[in-house]
């Protein structure tokens, strides 16, 4: 098997539930652990992305977070469990890996994730890189007036399911010309296919409050930090991640030209070098 390949999905037990991870690499290397968005399992987190960051020399960590993939499920609407819970969750994980420090990559929702364990667990937390996500402050831009989800699929019907994944990734792109019909709706059934409970992986994440650090919380983030943002993203129009990058003492701002709020393959050439650099130097 080559070095840089997954070494399998494992179910290790964290904060009193099962969450499914799977790392890249060399457990020697410095470690970066990948937090998807709200509904998203680690798969989204793609397999070329990761054995690629592991090329470089990284330790790379993804994994399903509740309501995710083959982690544990809750009823739908009603996750048992907070957002700081799933703050937490990062770290069992890296204590059920081996891995003090770790460098955190966050994405949309999760950068709630990054602010938490930047501000109140700053030593567990080598850098942070936060893709397509927010302040959340008020006086920031809404979504695209041109953002349309379609209604919600009966989650008994598989078929309509990954329609619903697939046009809403559509729409997330945000018009991208990087957007990948075929591959996504690949990705998607290979999501649904896995999952416990997909019908709580379309609710659970949004039925949570966020009760963590207020927006103060970004100026004690003493973590190394990149703000990754696509030029084309509907959801958080780019004046967030101008909003982020301000709100973090020294963070830097990467602009992905012809991304949405993703991450799609073509950005990569760009995305990886800028990421790799960004964790040099410091070791979990």
């Amino acid at each position: 098997m080559n070095a840089h390949q997954s070494n399998g999905e494992h179910l290790l037990p964290v904060n009193g539930v099962e969450l499914c991870a799977e790392t890249f690499g060399d457990r020697a290397d410095p470690a970066i652990v990948l937090v998807a968005g709200a509904a998203a399992s680690m798969l989204w987190w793609e397999d070329e992305l990761c054995a690629r960051l592991a090329a470089h020399g990284r330790f790379v960590v993804r994994y399903d977070q509740r309501d995710t993939g083959r982690s544990t499920c809750y009823p739908p609407g009603r996750p048992g469990y907070s957002f700081t819970d799933l703050a937490l969750d990062v770290l069992g994980v890296q204590d059920a890996l081996g891995v003090e420090r770790a460098h955190l990559v966050c994405q949309s929702m999760s950068g709630g994730i990054g602010l938490i364990l930047g501000a109140d667990h700053p030593g567990r937390v080598a850098s942070l890189t936060f893709v397509s996500t927010s302040t959340g402050a008020g006086d920031l831009p809404p979504p695209s007036a041109g953002l349309r989800i379609p209604p919600e699929p009966d989650p008994a019907d598989r078929a309509a399911v990954v329609a619903y994944v697939v046009a809403a990734a559509g729409a997330y792109a945000g018009g991208s010309p990087y957007f990948d019909r075929a591959a996504t709706r690949a990705l998607v059934e290979r999501d649904v296919a896995r999952a416990r409970s997909y019908a709580s992986t379309l609710v659970n994440h949004y039925a949570i409050a966020f009760d963590g650090p207020d927006l103060d919380g970004f100026a004690r983030i003493t973590a190394p930090t990149l703000v990754v943002h696509g030029d084309h993203d509907p959801v958080l129009p780019p004046a967030h991640g101008l909003a982020l990058r301000d709100a973090i003492p020294g963070a830097e701002l990467l602009v992905l030209k012809g991304a949405g709020h993703d991450l799609p393959a073509p950005v990569w050439d760009e995305f990886v070098p800028a990421l790799v650099r960004h964790t040099a130097g410091v070791r979990s």
